[in-house]
């Protein structure tokens, strides 16, 4: 991309949006993400008791699932993002470039 090109995206009406809406969402998913990671580590940290009773009795800690579950969830959120990113700020990105173009 030519510096031209580029200042124009630059100063395009709709970047800004974009740019809100990005950081905007993707500080949301980070702060879901780093409530679910830290409520687990607390979770550890001042009541282990509960992460360490059995499962119905059995082998299994209730500490496995849930350290699965703070896993799994990354992987949720990050398909969250990537959705939305392909649906609407790809469009949105799109769009500024082909009025910039023409």
């Amino acid at each position: 991309m030519n510096d031209e090109l580029l200042k124009r995206v630059l100063e395009h009406q709709h970047f800004d949006e974009l740019v809100r809406k990005k950081t905007r969402f993707g500080w949301a998913l980070s702060m879901v993400m780093l409530a679910i990671y830290f409520g687990f580590i607390l979770l550890v940290a001042f009541a282990p008791g509960i992460l360490g009773s059995t499962i119905s009795g059995g082998v299994m800690t209730l500490g496995i699932p849930l350290g699965v579950m703070v896993i799994l969830s990354a992987f949720v959120l990050t398909g969250i993002y990537v959705r939305r990113a392909n649906r609407e700020f790809d469009v949105l990105n799109a769009n500024i470039v082909k009025e910039v173009q023409s």
